[in-house]
């Protein structure tokens, strides 16, 4: 048996690559290893959606405190930043105010696992994973009842095989319950354990399976690099050795949706992967997936629990929490009607003594979807009671249906007590139509920015990219090239050269059309203190073997304080291509050198932030990064070009031609550097273009945001998704199917 310190096999936790990119098979939708460093100024608000901290804590802190082991400390910042995330993010998706739904469960009878006795390992010798602290075992007596959120939880910790996997119908809860059961793990974890058995109990991470290739990497390698691009606590020099130690030691603990959103066969060979994994698994599924899945393979050991539907007087309690007492009279007909078609939560018997199921909004709100829709589409003073007209409303499904296509125009409705939409109804369904039949036609759930520039033609871009380079980053060639030789014909060269310049910068605003991984790095990361040191030394170096040298080879030359300021770009050089900032410069006259692959070692040795600014990272932060940090540095890199060259032609030349050169240099090395390889900006500009096309925001990121925070979309890393499945469907739908009775 594999005890939870324990990795199966001969991994011995080499890291290949060792600057986090992925490997170029993970294809256009994967995201490189470290898709966002370090902090800027999200996933997945108008900061991040889930919270921002900015707690800083030093690689030196573990011994400073005397524990006994480095991680540890590690562990227990993971857990903070953990918490503080989905605390926000069920906030957001209120599961917690005013109360939450109970999670209810039991004993799954499908055939998606094996024998209750292989998951408790009850007279089967040494269990794999010994109870967390403060728990007991999980046995058959404990499962046979089933229970609520605190019994999954004491399964959870409990679980001799430390795998569980949740299943369900759609719109059941699963997710919600997955995550109410990691805060509950969380509190746990912080509260009810002493600080010498915290060691003992798992950090638990929620992540979406969506992008794993099983093929390529292992469950271990697949979510070491999902915790380094999420969370900036593993980013740097060994940040990647941290998530992995804490991976293998047993210390985290992996809540993993997603996997009824992938392929039949790629959800086998996930399954057969996870069961060589050393850390807890908890396995979020639709039922029916599950079944076909267990079909081709089985994660051995699992015990398989279905969450149960809500129960009427609970949906109704709920429901009452959030209203004035007393309720209006439209809710209390509504909730009135679900305690009392409910019975006790048993089905009524008809008149003739057959069994009839619970009526269409009964058992529509028998999942947590439907009850927060209803709360959101209907305001205190608003007719609910209209969904009771059996006429309108036949089948749960219709009621759902209603509800959803409500939910769009309740959340940009202004309300009182809520902040005031910023985009229209009509601006807010549009953008949201447009996304969903997008993700449809694409398969996916999950929505990239970066892969935007992708969903409309380029051309327009190209073209508007390849006007303003001629004219601005034109301009001073044209006129540096009158000012050396003033002909006509030198200045049609020299706009030939410019619309050539252009198109090839143009050209490379195009190619971020295809879907390709999002590679970043952020400012702790690139201005670490080796970096810094190593740019200054090489500065310094250089700038002083230049004053030394050029008088003794040839004889008068310009003072020494020109060499070192010439030479300070060659430093700046070094501290991006030493620091994870090479994709920056590369392609640069001079400052590239260093910039290539071959430099990895070197750039390794150097990404070691003294401090490590630790939060969850998100979709619009990552956007930000880019569009702020990476456009500056680009800019940045014109001007030191500018400076390397300028200063010299000035001195030897004429202070004018010098500056015209310096110029030049600056302007076409700054759009080569931040304009033609920034993904926000070909999103920005694509946002702009699909205004005109289709109407959808000029600030289309910021939308998905808001959107976001109106409980429309979620993040998962740095991906949005729609809240649920159902909500993407039926907002695909075809643009003349009939509207529900309500919008007629």
């Amino acid at each position: 048996m594999t005890g939870p310190g324990r990795r199966p096999g001969g991994d011995t936790g080499s890291d290949p690559d060792p600057d986090g990119e992925e490997s170029a098979s993970a294809g256009g939708h994967s995201v490189s290893g470290n898709s966002f460093h370090g902090p800027t100024a999200f996933q997945a608000g108008d900061h991040n959606t889930q919270h921002v901290h900015h707690h800083h804590i030093t690689h030196a802190a573990p011994l400073a405190t005397g524990a006994a082991d480095p991680l540890d400390a590690v562990a227990d910042e993971l857990a903070r930043v953990v918490g503080a995330q989905w605390q926000e993010e069920a906030g957001l998706r209120r599961l917690l105010e005013p109360a939450p739904l109970p999670v209810r469960w039991r004993l799954s009878e499908r055939k998606v696992a094996g024998r209750v006795g292989g998951a408790t390992a009850e007279g089967a010798g040494r269990a794999r994973f010994a109870p967390l602290p403060g728990l007991a075992p999980a046995t058959r007596g404990r499962l046979r009842d089933g229970g609520a959120l605190p019994e999954l939880h004491a399964v959870y910790g409990g679980l001799a095989s430390g795998r569980l996997l949740v299943v369900g119908p759609p719109a059941a809860g699963k997710t919600a319950a997955a995550v109410l059961l990691l805060l509950e793990a969380l509190t746990h974890r912080a509260a009810r354990t002493t600080p010498a058995d915290r060691a003992r109990v798992p950090v638990p991470v929620l992540l979406s399976l969506e992008g794993w290739d099983p093929g390529e990497d292992t469950a271990t390698d697949w979510a070491v690099d999902r915790l380094t691009r999420a969370y900036t606590l593993f980013h740097g020099r060994g940040g990647r050795s941290r998530a992995r130690r804490l991976l293998e030691q047993g210390r985290v603990s992996l809540f993993l949706d997603g996997l009824d959103e992938v392929t039949g066969r790629l959800r086998a060979a996930m399954v057969s992967a996870l069961e060589a994994a050393p850390f807890r698994l908890v396995l979020v599924s639709r039922a029916r997936e599950a079944v076909l899945t267990a079909k081709k393979a089985r994660l051995g050991g699992a015990l398989a629990v279905e969450i149960q539907p809500v129960r009427p007087a609970d949906a109704a309690a709920h429901l009452l929490d959030r209203l004035p007492s007393p309720a209006p009279p439209a809710w209390r007909a509504l909730t009135g009607h679900l305690l009392t078609e409910a019975g006790g939560a048993a089905p009524r018997t008809g008149e003739r003594g057959e069994t009839r199921a619970a009526g269409p909004l009964t058992a529509a709100l028998a999942g947590p979807l439907a009850i927060a829709l209803l709360r959101d589409v209907y305001g205190d003073d608003d007719p609910v009671d209209e969904l009771l007209d059996t006429a309108r409303f036949p089948t749960p499904a219709a009621v759902e249906n209603h509800l959803l296509d409500h939910a769009v125009a309740a959340a940009y409705t202004r309300r009182p007590g809520r902040r005031r939409p910023r985009y229209s109804v009509r601006t807010a369904e549009r953008t949201l139509r447009y996304v969903a039949v997008r993700l449809t036609r694409e398969g996916t759930r999950d929505l990239r920015w970066w892969h935007l520039p992708g969903w409309t033609g380029h051309r327009p871009r190209l073209i508007a990219v390849w006007a303003l380079c001629t004219v601005v980053c034109g301009t001073p060639g044209v006129l540096m090239a009158w000012s050396l030789y003033p002909s006509p014909v030198v200045v049609v060269l020299g706009v030939l050269a410019a619309a050539g310049g252009a198109c090839e910068i143009s050209s490379r605003v195009a190619e971020l059309s295809a879907p390709q991984p999002l590679s970043s790095a952020g400012r702790r990361d690139i201005f670490t203190r080796g970096t810094v040191l190593s740019g200054v030394g090489q500065w310094l170096f250089v700038g002083t073997l230049l004053v030394l040298l050029v008088p003794l080879l040839s004889g008068p030359a310009p003072p020494w304080w020109l060499w070192y300021l010439v030479t300070l770009p060659l430093g700046f050089s070094e501290v991006l291509v030493a620091g994870r900032g090479y994709g920056i410069v590369s392609g640069a006259p001079v400052l590239s050198l260093g910039a290539g692959r071959r430099y990895d070692g070197v750039r390794e040795s150097y990404a070691r932030p003294a401090v490590v600014d630790t939060r969850s990272v998100g979709p619009l932060q990552v956007w930000r990064h880019h569009i702020g940090l990476r456009l500056f540095l680009g800019l940045l890199t014109g001007f030191a070009l500018a400076l390397f060259i300028g200063p010299i032609l000035m001195w030897t030349w004429s202070p004018m031609r010098g500056a015209m050169f310096a110029l030049t240099a600056f302007v076409w090395t700054g759009a080569t550097s931040c304009l033609a390889g920034n993904l926000a900006v070909a999103t920005a500009l694509t946002a702009v273009q699909l205004h005109h096309e289709e109407g959808t925001p000029v600030r289309l990121v910021h939308f998905l945001e808001d959107a976001r925070r109106r409980n429309l979309l979620r993040a998962t890393g740095p991906v949005y998704q729609f809240r649920h499945a159902r909500l993407q469907e039926r907002l695909a739908r075809p643009a003349d199917e009939p509207l529900p009775p309500a919008r007629r």
